[in-house]
């Protein structure tokens, strides 16, 4: 029998998948291409990439996914795309790449960048601003790109993401969603629009107007499938390309996380929190809510920078044993060692990880640091201890988004790489001290960029109705109140404390390296 399916591409840091989606949010097929490289440092702290890299995995997988599909293939009603965050492309009057794409991982800093104009300086100065102001025009990109490659600039007709990018190559029209606007841009997130002229953050990020892309809300048509993408991706052309939001946003709504009452977690290779609210409110001091892709939403988020990233890194670093154990057992090296999670106590005997291994837009100076160590401590210990203080960050940015938005989590739902253990969901129910609940898949991102094109096609008459169709809660773990008690005495007496106890000898560190 013949149903309504969605295409849907998500663009990851290291990854791309096509999948085809059904109004109950099943991935009835999936194809998944890793990039043989995520990206290439020209110098130290750089992050960039081919972008025909993007376009052609992007090829690949949708020629894949076809012939995967079979007969299927004929039931695609629409097509959506949703990729990481803050990651941006200079385009030249038809559309073609200036540059290679400059990634969210990117650490370059534009440096001896003019004054403020008028009173801006002087007024943010008096502010207590000053600081994180020019951080922010620091680690701008497009500052950069305009102050060490000028000719680029002058040549450079729209500045965009490479969300834009790819929507222009798959449908002729270079727009986007302004739940996609999310960087360092000068972008309203309350407002949901460029913001005005008169507005003095602009400032940290001046973009002239007519570089700027064409919005169009979620769930609305961005274009047609083109004869040329047709060709190369074998989508059928003339099929519509949904507008829908950012990774984590989709992934949000992906999770059913509509109510205010309900965290979304992302353990992806950025780990995030992120709410739901109809009223807007800053996460953080002047720092803006996303725009969610549900019009009339906001997504106030709190980021860790580099979160399962750091499990990466260990196995790379320290588990070549469990990583050839795990080959001759045939499963991952991920599932073995979070196997071996259930040999530690909670708190991993004294061992404790601030995970800011890559500095925040609040915390420039942070740095990660372990404390707590002893004889009695393995690598294992230390895996642990990883997963441990993502989630006290996560913790900590949670409560501070209850306290300033007056809202209470009841309930988390899991989401990205991490979510796919178990013994980490047990953990995360127990520290948290609340539910935590996984859905039918991880893939949450495509399932709500899908149910934003099934909303915008017509075949649910609301955005409440899809999730209610299309999200199922699949496990439920429940915290261990014994262990919530212990980590809540290490989270209140030491986690808190710790980042302001290290922050001078962070800055000392800069100083001096």
């Amino acid at each position: 029998m013949s149903e309504a399916l969605v295409l849907s591409f998500d663009l990851g840091t290291q990854s791309l998948r096509s999948m085809l989606i059904n109004t109950k949010g099943e991935i009835l097929f999936k194809v998944q291409k890793t990039y043989e490289k995520p990206y290439y440092s020209a110098q130290p702290g750089w992050a960039e990439q081919k972008p025909e890299l993007y376009w052609n995995t992007l090829c690949e997988a949708s020629l894949q996914l076809k012939e995967k599909a079979g007969n299927r293939w004929d039931e695609i009603i629409a097509v959506t795309l949703s990729t990481i965050r803050d990651t941006c492309i200079c385009l030249d009057k038809n559309n073609e790449p200036l540059r290679d794409i400059i990634l969210w991982l990117d650490e370059r800093r534009a440096e001896k960048l003019p004054p403020l104009p008028g009173l801006f300086g002087p007024l943010f100065k008096i502010a207590g601003l000053a600081e994180r102001i020019n951080h922010q025009r620091s680690i701008s990109h497009c500052n950069w790109i305009m102050r060490n490659e000028e000719a680029i600039w002058d040549k450079t007709a729209k500045f965009a993401f490479v969300s834009s990018w790819l929507n222009c190559k798959l449908c002729g029209e270079l727009a986007d969603s302004p739940a996609s606007m999310i960087g360092h841009i000068p972008y309203d997130s309350k407002q949901r629009r460029w913001m005005d002229r008169k507005n003095p953050v602009r400032m940290v990020f001046d973009i002239p107007e007519e570089k700027l892309v064409t919005l169009i809300e979620a769930g609305g048509v961005l274009g047609k499938i083109s004869a040329k993408a047709a060709e190369e991706t074998g989508i059928r052309a003339g099929l519509p390309l949904i507008s829908t939001g950012s990774d984590k946003g989709c992934e949000t709504l992906g999770l059913s996380c509509l109510e205010e009452g309900k965290a979304s977690l992302s353990f992806g290779t950025t780990a995030t929190v992120q709410l739901s609210s109809q009223k807007y409110f800053e996460p953080q001091p002047f720092m803006p809510a996303y725009t969610a892709v549900v019009p009339g939403y906001f997504n106030p988020e709190i980021e860790i920078y580099r979160g399962y990233w750091l499990l990466s890194w260990f196995k790379k670093e320290f588990a070549a044993k469990e990583t050839q154990d795990a080959e001759k057992l045939g499963i991952s090296a991920e599932k073995l060692l979070n196997q071996r999670l259930k040999e530690l106590k909670p708190g991993c005997d004294g061992l404790i990880l601030q995970p800011y291994f890559t500095p925040g837009v609040t915390m420039p100076y942070a740095k990660g640091a372990v404390i707590g160590f002893s004889d009695v401590h393995t690598r294992i210990h230390l895996y642990r201890a990883i997963i441990e203080g993502i989630n006290f960050a996560l913790m900590e940015g949670m409560r501070t988004m209850e306290k300033r938005g007056g809202i209470k989590v009841k309930e988390i739902y899991v989401a990205g790489g991490g979510s796919q253990s178990s013994e980490i969901c047990g953990i995360t129910a127990s520290m948290f001290g609340l539910p935590v609940y996984r859905t039918q898949t991880h893939e949450t991102t495509g399932v709500g960029a899908a149910i934003a094109a099934f909303t915008g096609t017509g075949v649910f008459k609301s955005w409440e109705e899809a999730v209610a169709e299309m999200v199922h809660i699949k496990d439920e773990f429940l915290p261990n109140k014994e262990d919530h008690g212990i980590y809540e005495e290490l989270y209140n007496n030491i986690f808190v404390k710790m980042f302001d106890k290290l922050s001078p000898f962070y800055r000392e560190i800069q100083k001096i390296i």
